[in-house]
């Protein structure tokens, strides 16, 4: 179960990071309109991708460990 949760954990740290990263690049690029959130706030964006990497990075360690 506890290796479960770990692939669950960083399945959805890669979801969010690619989502908040995509959000971030296309609204420096300028393509607001395309961006998932519409490009709204970039400190948000910024937060949410290193809360999303820190959660990756630890689900990583802790599934590491159990195998």
């Amino acid at each position: 179960m506890p290796k479960g949760l770990c692939i669950t954990a960083l399945t959805i740290a890669v979801i969010v990071f690619a989502l908040f990263l995509a959000d971030l690049v296309f609204g420096l690029a300028g393509m607001a309109q395309m961006a998932p959130f519409k490009y709204t706030n970039l400190v948000m964006d910024v937060i949410f991708i290193i809360c999303s990497a820190v959660l990756a990075t630890m689900s990583w360690f802790t599934f590491r460990e159990q195998v």
